[in-house]
């Protein structure tokens, strides 16, 4: 087996392990809250804190599995998590459930080390689908979700815990023996690589759609399990199925939204997530039935999935030097996106009576990263002509309706030895060599005038004062009105004798 097939297994393995640990509280409490008296605020930021760990630590593990592999995070991370487990299963009192939630965090924050190790191992046009399939590692919330109460039904919930030890403990081992010694490291310093991006602007762009995708996937998998017991009076069970439902179906679509990453344009892919997100949330604040509210929860699930495997083919394609800080400010936005759901949806309704302000808050922000992602995709299609036109090898010149010169590229100052600040401003009469009369002139703008468009051989002067032969095609822009409103000259310096 090649070592990134391998990884890709172990790594994608041991995410599994992690997530499961990582919702446990989540997945139990309905059950916790039958021995431990707590109130509806109470349950709520005890189901929450594991999101504030595993968020804030993505950050740091994303730059350390760079420096230092990861096999050794992994391992570290697994024989950390075995204190959480252990005090949890003894939990008596609100305080044990948030210490012990709070480093339950680590399970949540290795998603940072495989997408970072792991695109070392595969080419760009892959690593869409290669994060995708990693990903997919947080069907573990789904097997807890539903499996942790059929265990707790059958032999109690401290003794559910229990048996994740094992679970933990497990993958702790495979990756001290299987992990890659040899895993390529990065050694610049964290405060340098925060320095090299924290100004760019699509850092927070991409991590504000993060905290939108897959922190509803996180608040929804948190909150699900007493939202159906207490709101909807469902069996435990029941709960739980539908919980891991909804997971499955947020993980299935995951690699399948990386794939389609590297084959499509991935804005044009997250167009579709952020309007889907936006008709979602609507559609939820009218605290529906159970068949709608059932709908609606699928159209998360389905669309934040695809989201979560199309924002993490971004991430390497702008930021490929700097992937793992990036994964982890990245990550670490998008699991706080899913801490601070379930406490704003409670508080609101101890308020209001009703969930639909906190359900319409996912709207109104899906609705602000479509506007946003549409104008992305246009910039970038303005970038790319920008480069085209810098990197052509004719002039280009560029004037409004009156011959007053807008901008030119750098082919235009090679050969003419102007620069774009000496011409912005003037008209392209700077460059007139004498050769040619004022008809010759005269017919060139009667013919931009009737036809749009000129061309042939003039003879135009350099800033030094020496006289060339270049071939001119000028072109009028004209707006959907049909009126001009610039003209773009291009051209390129013949040297043959005429």
């Amino acid at each position: 087996m090649k070592q990134g097939s391998k990884q890709l297994f172990i790594q994608t393995g041991s995410l599994v392990a992690g997530f499961m640990v990582w919702v446990l509280i989540s997945s139990l409490m309905p059950f916790i809250k039958a021995d431990i008296q707590l109130t509806a605020s109470q349950i709520a930021w005890a189901t929450a804190v594991p999101v504030i760990l595993g968020s804030l630590l993505r950050v740091p593990i994303g730059y350390w599995t760079n420096r230092y592999g990861a096999r050794l995070l992994f391992s570290i991370s697994f024989i950390i998590l075995l204190i959480p487990i252990a005090l949890l299963s003894y939990a008596d009192s609100l305080l044990t459930l948030i210490i012990g939630g709070l480093l339950l965090g680590i399970g949540g924050a290795i998603f940072s080390v495989g997408v970072t190790s792991l695109p070392k191992y595969y080419e760009k046009s892959k690593h869409g689908f290669i994060n995708g399939i990693y990903g997919a590692g947080n069907i573990g919330t789904a097997i807890t979700s539903f499996s942790a109460p059929v265990l707790a039904t059958a032999y109690g919930w401290r003794n559910t815990i229990k048996i994740f030890l094992l679970v933990v403990l497990l993958f702790a081992i495979l990756n001290f023996i299987l992990g890659d010694r040899k895993e390529q490291k990065v050694s610049i310093s964290l405060l340098d690589q925060i320095k090299e991006v924290y100004k760019n602007p699509k850092l927070w762009f991409l991590s504000l759609f993060y905290f939108i995708t897959f922190g509803s996937f996180v608040a929804f998998t948190i909150y699900l399990p007493s939202f159906l017991v207490n709101h909807f009076e469902l069996d435990k069970v029941d709960a739980g199925l539908r919980t891991a439902g909804f997971i499955a179906l947020a993980t299935i679509f995951r690699p399948i939204g990386g794939w389609m990453g590297d084959k499509i344009n991935p804005f044009l892919i997250l167009m579709a997530v952020f309007f889907s997100l936006t008709f979602a949330g609507f559609l939820l604040s009218f605290t529906p039935s159970l068949p709608i509210y059932s709908f609606g929860c699928l159209l998360v699930a389905f669309f934040a999935g695809i989201g979560n495997g199309a924002i993490f083919k971004l991430v390497p394609l702008y930021f490929s030097k700097q992937a793992g800080i990036v994964n982890g400010i990245v990550s670490a936005i998008g699991g706080l996106g899913g801490f601070f759901p379930p406490v704003i949806l409670t508080i609101l309704f101890n308020w209001t009576g009703h969930y639909a302000i906190g359900f319409m808050s996912l709207s109104e922000f899906s609705l602000a990263s479509l506007v946003i992602v549409v104008w992305l995709y246009y910039q970038g299609k303005l970038d790319i002509s920008a480069k085209i036109v810098n990197h052509a090898l004719d002039g280009i010149c560029v004037t409004d309706v009156h011959g007053i010169i807008q901008s030119v590229n750098p082919a235009f100052t090679k050969i003419t030895g102007y620069s774009q600040a000496e011409v912005i401003g003037k008209t392209p009469s700077v460059l007139q060599s004498g050769e040619h009369g004022n008809q010759f002139y005269k017919q060139m703008w009667e013919s931009l005038k009737t036809n749009g468009v000129w061309e042939g051989y003039i003879w135009n002067k350099r800033k030094n004062n020496e006289v060339y032969r270049e071939w001119l095609s000028i072109t009028a822009i004209k707006d959907d009105g049909g009126e001009t409103k610039n003209y773009v000259g291009m051209f390129y310096e013949d040297n043959e004798k005429s």
